[in-house]
């Protein structure tokens, strides 16, 4: 009777350890969490290598321009496919409750938005890529569709960090809360400043700077959804 008993158990365990859904769930949830480290890293290692281009002054957009230009298309394409695919996981992770379906809405629109630009590639511009017109002004019809994704992309990613931030301030995680207001309105003022700033370094610089900090606050809170499903299923398992 005892063997049967810890028999039972055993499968039990394996059974809870093995759930499809929450195997699917933590799948989806790792892809939105190294999205936005690898959209950092291989835009980073453009920066220092591709000819002319001066992050001062050159927004990342710029990279998917040029003979190597592909590498910055195929970058916008993946990883916004990434968010995509994290979004549905956030979906999963965090229903039912507050913030369960709007935040992983915003994510999802923001990850089309990063598909979008990259199929709709933002002019040339500032001299880059070299043999540019400095001066150039003119917007093609695939830039203007490039700066459109991008700025309901952001509206999105900025409105996320709010929801979200809402529904971490109801369950009394504060440090969270705050953690995505922050990230939130730090991000806004970026986007401001960089349509704003007419090209000044440090506007560009600061705006570069907010990228990269609200990817790593999304990858943050998909890392937080895994280990989240991760415990919830070892606390079934028990």
């Amino acid at each position: 009777m005892t063997d049967h008993l810890v028999r039972t158990s055993d499968a039990t365990a394996t059974g809870a350890e093995c759930d499809p859904a929450d195997a699917v769930t933590k799948t989806l949830l790792a892809y939105g969490a190294i999205a936005g480290p690898i959209y950092v890293a291989v835009s980073v290692a453009q920066t220092l290598t591709r000819d002319g281009f001066d992050l001062s002054k050159h927004a990342w957009s710029l990279l998917s321009n040029g003979p190597l230009g592909w590498i910055q298309v195929t970058n916008f394409v993946v990883t916004g496919l990434m968010v995509v695919a994290g979004a549905v996981g956030l979906r999963r992770a965090l229903r039912p409750g507050r913030a369960s379906t709007w935040a992983p809405r915003l994510v999802g629109v923001f990850g089309t938005a990063m598909v979008a630009a990259g199929l709709f590639k933002a002019d040339p511009a500032l001299g880059f890529p070299p043999g540019t017109d400095p001066d150039a002004a003119e917007v093609s019809w695939h830039g203007m569709l490039h700066f459109t994704a991008a700025g309901i992309g952001f509206g999105c990613l900025i409105a996320a960090c709010f929801v979200l931030a809402r529904r971490y301030r109801v369950d009394g995680d504060r440090g969270w809360d705050r953690y995505s207001r922050v990230t939130g309105t730090l991000f806004l003022l970026g986007f401001v400043a960089v349509g704003a700033g007419a090209g000044q370094p440090a506007a560009n610089l600061a705006f570069t700077a907010t990228v990269v900090l609200v990817l790593a606050w999304l990858s943050a809170v998909a890392v937080r959804c895994y280990r989240q499903v991760a415990a919830h299923r070892t606390t079934t398992a028990r």
